[in-house]
């Protein structure tokens, strides 16, 4: 897979040309400052491959761990916070809420198969 370096410059809700505007869209998985600080380095592992190939393979390897356990613990709280949402209530009188619940596992479920 290909490294798409300017889409990772990207703040998250962003798109290029968009003058700071947010498109409309799920929130991120993870804040931007904490995907911007992972970019970063994965930039420089990058940048640096040339001179020193196997400390750039660490700090890739490094970043990947971040992302992927940042990302765990992210959908570990949303998931808490969803369930909280719906538990213990009522089926026939929320069925308002346990929709929009539905929806929200649906929409990061479709996020999660498209990564």
């Amino acid at each position: 897979m290909m490294y798409d370096q300017t889409r990772a410059q990207q703040p998250a809700g962003r798109t290029p040309g968009s003058a700071g505007r947010r498109t409309p869209g799920p929130e991120p998985l993870l804040p931007s400052d904490e995907q911007d600080k992972i970019a970063q380095r994965l930039r420089h592992a990058l940048n640096t491959f040339a001179d020193t190939p196997l400390e750039a393979l660490e700090e890739a390897e490094s970043a990947y761990d971040e992302a992927t356990a940042q990302l765990v613990n992210a959908l570990a709280e949303r998931r808490r916070v969803l369930r909280a949402s719906w538990q213990d209530r009522d089926p026939g009188t929320q069925s308002d809420a346990l929709r929009q619940a539905l929806r929200q596992y649906r929409e990061i479920t479709q996020r999660l198969l498209q990564l």
